[in-house]
């Protein structure tokens, strides 16, 4: 029997999926664990032996120094350019990939959206959109029957992915528009701290997210703000899809992340849009980096627009 692993490089928590079952790691618990330990988790909690995985599909990071989905083993820097990209780091999610691309286990990086392989031209005037999971995460829906939607990965940080027709066209990451509960964009005050020296620029979007921006408002609750940010975000890329062809009324919405997924949230986006978004849970991202790898295995060379390398080295269709 053929099996196919999925790894979703989240905020806090490694997740894995195979096409049976699903578990995570945490990052702080991962940094512990050798690789021989790491590869013995994949094992047990997906009850399969690394012998049997025919290819995993892999997420690290920010994905931006890949622009195709490529060997694991042909890929220098973890597929990141010079810099690591952003957000919190706790070294578990490195650890990880170390011990996979270390492994016997055949194994496919998946890349992020950015300026290089997103749909729209006009999109490449941002230099990143989405991270690599985010693929996994549209590949999942597409498979379901939507070719043409919006979905809205709403947790530490959000991001929102636009894709028309079985293409990624456009990305959003909170460093240009919506924040997140933890992560966010830097505005006039912190581009002037930043300037000052009186934090990085890392630091200032990693403390951009709404919870430490609501705390001296009156009135204002941190979901209620953050609803209104992801509602517009949505809006403002409903307008990309309405210029490759799809009103928003034809369009399906879809929110996902810890607070995506949360029914109160849902309700106000629903309220905000006058739209029926659907939630799906938290091992979409994982179950569908899983697909992809099954995909690239039986020979696809195209996953929502994104390209697939040479894929002698894996000894698998070519």
């Amino acid at each position: 029997m053929n099996m196919f692993v999925g790894v979703d490089h989240g905020t806090r928590a490694i997740r894995f999926a195979s096409e049976l079952k699903e578990f995570e790691l945490r990052r702080d618990r991962a940094i512990k664990l050798s690789p021989r330990e790491i590869i013995e988790e994949i094992e047990k909690n997906l009850e399969i032996h690394a012998s049997d995985i025919e290819l995993l599909g892999m997420s690290y990071s920010m994905g931006d120094a890949i622009s195709k989905i490529t060997p694991i083993k042909e890929v220098e820097g973890r597929g990141v350019k010079e810099g690591n990209g952003s957000g919190t780091r706790i070294g578990g999610g490195t650890k990880v990939f170390d011990a996979i691309q270390a492994s016997s286990i055949p194994a496919i990086l998946i890349p992020g959206i950015h300026r290089g392989n997103v749909g729209d031209p006009r999109m490449n005037i941002f230099s990143h959109g989405a991270s690599p999971e985010k693929l996994g995460v549209c590949y999942h829906i597409y498979l379901k029957g939507y070719e043409s939607f919006i979905v809205s990965d709403v947790s530490s940080n959000t991001v929102t992915v636009g894709v028309a027709e079985g293409e990624i066209v456009g990305a959003l990451d909170a460093c240009l528009f919506a924040p997140g509960a933890l992560q966010g964009p830097l505005d006039l005050e912190m581009i002037r701290e930043v300037d000052g020296g009186s934090r990085s620029a890392d630091d200032a979007f990693s403390k951009g997210g709404i919870i430490h921006r609501v705390k001296n408002l009156d009135g204002v609750t941190p979901k209620s703000a953050l609803a209104l940010f992801v509602s517009m975000e949505i809006a403002a890329m409903a307008v990309l899809l309405k210029d490759h062809g799809f009103e928003f009324k034809d369009l399906d919405i879809f929110l996902t992340g810890t607070i995506g997924c949360d029914e109160i949230f849902r309700a106000n986006i629903e309220n905000l849009l006058a739209c029926d978004p659907i939630t799906v849970d938290k091992w979409t991202a994982a179950k569908g980096c899983c697909e992809i790898a099954k995909a690239v295995f039986e020979g696809e060379r195209e996953i929502l627009g994104v390209g697939v390398e040479s894929t002698r080295s894996l000894m698998i269709h070519d």
